[in-house]
């Protein structure tokens, strides 16, 4: 029980003592910091993913329908047009997944080197990000589309 009593920072112990353990935990909550930051990059790759997705796909089936109505004579253009902003799209926010994925892995090991190198205390959790579910939901999502924009077929088709 002595042993902990030691260990223990509290208001009474030496002050370097305390600076290095209130230095020790600011280094771990920029971790947290930086991880939540890393998520919002994310974020604004879904987001803009998002617009480009969505305005392709409108693009490519208001113009379908005008075609089918015999409004206009050919809707390839806006068909291709629409096809390349689901495509960038879709391509942005698979490498917006792979750099978050690679970034989220290096932080996890630079705060496990840190760790055993005694500079942090504990490993607090890295829970799995809501955002990156969501987005590779929205990868899907984008593939399906695609599918469908070019072989009619899906659940969009």
């Amino acid at each position: 029980m002595t042993e902990l009593a030691d260990t223990r920072v509290t208001a009474n112990s030496e002050s370097d003592r305390i600076s290095v353990e209130l230095s020790s935990r600011r280094t771990g909550m920029s971790f947290q910091r930086t991880r939540l930051s890393a998520d919002r990059t994310l974020m604004s790759v879904v987001r803009t993913s998002l617009s480009l997705i969505s305005f392709g796909f409108t693009i490519n089936q208001v113009f379908a329908k005008l075609h089918e109505a015999q409004v206009v004579k050919s809707a390839m253009a806006a068909r291709n047009f629409g096809l390349a902003l689901v495509l960038i799209g879709t391509l942005m926010l698979l490498l917006g997944i792979v750099y978050h994925l690679q970034f989220m892995a290096g932080l996890r090991r630079e705060r496990a080197q840190m760790k055993a190198d005694g500079l942090v205390h504990g490993e607090s959790a890295f829970p799995v990000s809501l955002i990156l579910i969501i987005a590779v939901a929205l990868l899907a999502i984008g593939l399906f589309a695609i599918a469908s924009m070019v072989f009619n077929i899906g659940p969009f088709g």
